[in-house]
């Protein structure tokens, strides 16, 4: 069974696995540029969704990393999740109650994981992984704030971060899981930024340092091209240091659908 995923601009990304779909991180409306109009960052679209909320094809999970709405998007949640009522939702526990109150879903439809938690949908098998944004947090009784989730399915083993940034111990603990394709963020991280509200993530030399310290053969970048304020220019993708590295870079088309390619 072939796995394809298409790209739906920032973080998001729809899973296909046979006639089953999987989407993490969707935001597919413009609630943001809404929220920030005449702030400092107007979080103003670069490109227009690829699709609606209602576009999407049957469901059987979708996966939200952290309560950043660029990542649990009520514009995007709400009207999926009551067009889609076989679809559940799945977030990080010390989120639940936002990803709630965001889609306006039954909590018998939740799923809140930790770290190391794995569950399976259709034929996906989903395990979720810290992630630092830009530093691992935690609640107060010990939750990841920000996960990342390993995904099965179809020969395919794939590793999205959500929002993350290095931190110690990432490479081990995905070096444990024979990754075949890391999806990571690479719009990277500065003070700036980071005082005025925006934490970063990745840069793409780092995404791509991780991918060769936990022996993932393949990277695709993501998280730029949707706000100006917060992107990366992949004509600065450095390919030569991936290629030393041995790590492949598939650099993602907004709105396109791409073969991830498994070795085992």
């Amino acid at each position: 069974m072939t796995l394809l995923a298409r790209w739906l601009g920032q973080a998001g990304f729809l899973f296909t696995a046979g006639k089953a779909h999987l989407a993490v991180d969707p935001y597919l409306s413009d609630s943001l540029a809404e929220k920030y109009a005449g702030r400092l960052f107007p979080h103003t679209r670069m490109r227009p969704a690829p699709l609606g909320p209602l576009d999407l094809p049957p469901l059987v999970a979708v996966l939200c990393t952290h309560a950043h709405t660029d990542h649990m998007d009520p514009g995007t949640l709400t009207p999926l999740m009551a067009a889609q009522p076989m679809a559940r939702l799945v977030c990080p526990r010390p989120a639940a109650g936002e990803a709630l109150r965001r889609s306006g879903a039954a909590e018998s439809r939740l799923d809140p994981l930790r770290a190391g938690e794995r569950t399976g949908y259709g034929p996906f098998m989903v395990t979720a992984v810290p992630s630092a944004h830009e530093e691992r947090t935690v609640d107060e009784h010990g939750d990841d704030r920000f996960l990342g989730y390993v995904i099965d399915a179809g020969g395919t083993r794939v590793y999205h971060s959500g929002d993350c940034a290095p931190w110690d111990g990432l490479a081990a603990w995905l070096s444990r899981m024979a990754i075949d394709v890391a999806l990571l963020p690479v719009n990277g991280r500065d003070a700036y930024r980071r005082d005025n509200g925006v934490p970063g993530n990745f840069t793409f030399d780092e995404a791509v340092r991780l991918c060769a310290a936990a022996g993932i053969g393949t990277l695709v970048p993501h998280h730029w091209g949707m706000f100006a304020f917060n992107t990366a220019d992949p004509a600065d993708f450095d390919l030569g240091l991936a290629g030393a590295l041995g790590v492949t870079v598939t650099v993602p088309q907004h709105g396109a659908t791409a073969v991830l390619r498994g070795r085992r």
